[in-house]
């Protein structure tokens, strides 16, 4: 695996990297993580990311025993280390309770492990955006919000893994999840958006999904654009009538979706809004990271 892994400070090749087998990341999936991804070698929406880690972290009484000026240091720590350097960046932030003994009591755990793992960037397939994608509406029901607080963005992803599994089966690329109530929530990787009359909706976080960072960046796209953008519960039933539809996700941007199983949304081809909503992303990404690179 082409990966540079950094744990708690020690930087090694992904084959080298080892956690105990006594940390709570991996006996109970105590964690949280971020994904980020770079534009000219900066790491995009930063801030936004480390915020949410902290908020994930606190919804967890897990202490983050390093600031933002700390962590950024270490991603670029890492990523520099990586043997031939690369021109863009995948990063994955972990956070778990630590090592301890075996118990739920968090007291076990003083010291949190931090991972980060960086690789070079893989751009999704140029078609997932010209042709655009198809998705998979699944059997697997997300999480209930009392069982695990979807505004966790938690190490545990079976809910996840599952879904996608499904997908995958069906030929699909991304699974398409409900709640409980039999209400679109979210895809297993990505937050789901409908285009009706020219306008955005997508499901409200009571829904029971994760505030994604791209998803608010794109309804902040879309009010710079003049599209019309809100949160509103979708039902499958929705998806016949959308003229659009895409997902947004830190590696995925804005993908069109032109298909869920075999019924075709809209024309079948990506539209003319999900087009320009990518367009003007990629123009603000651009913008926003013609910095000094910081790798």
């Amino acid at each position: 695996m082409n990966a540079t892994v950094s744990v708690n400070g020690r930087i090694t090749s992904a084959a080298d990297a080892a956690i105990p087998v006594f940390d709570h990341g991996f006996l109970y999936g105590e964690g949280v993580y971020e994904t980020l991804r770079t534009y000219h070698r900066v790491p995009f929406l930063y801030e936004r990311h480390a915020e949410r880690l902290r908020k994930s972290s606190s919804l967890m009484s897990l202490a983050v025993p390093f600031s933002d000026a700390d962590l950024l240091a270490a991603m670029n720590d890492t990523v520099a280390a990586h043997p031939g350097g690369m021109t863009e960046a995948y990063i994955r932030i972990l956070l778990t309770r630590g090592v301890g003994e075996l118990t739920y009591n968090p007291a076990a755990c003083p010291i949190p492990t931090t991972v980060i793992i960086v690789k070079p960037f893989p751009e999704q397939p140029a078609r997932t955006f010209s042709d655009g994608i198809t998705v998979s509406l699944v059997d697997v029901r997300r999480n209930h919000p009392q069982a695990l607080n979807p505004m966790i963005k938690s190490n545990n992803l079976l809910n996840n893994a599952l879904a996608m599994q499904q997908a995958l089966r069906a030929g699909a690329e991304e699974a398409l999840m409900c709640n409980q109530a039999g209400e679109i929530v979210e895809c297993s990787q990505s937050n789901f958006f409908i285009v009706r009359q020219g306008g955005l909706l997508t499901p409200p976080l009571t829904a029971g999904l994760l505030p994604g960072i791209t998803r608010a960046f794109v309804m902040e796209l879309a009010a710079e654009l003049g599209i019309p953008a809100a949160e509103a519960r979708l039902t499958p039933e929705d998806l016949d009538t959308a003229d659009e539809a895409f997902v947004t996700g830190t590696t995925r941007e804005v993908t069109p979706v032109v298909r869920v199983d075999t019924a075709a949304i809209g024309s079948g081809r990506p539209g003319p809004v999900s087009q320009k909503l990518l367009a003007h992303f990629r123009t603000k990404a651009d913008q926003l990271t013609r910095q000094p690179a910081t790798f």
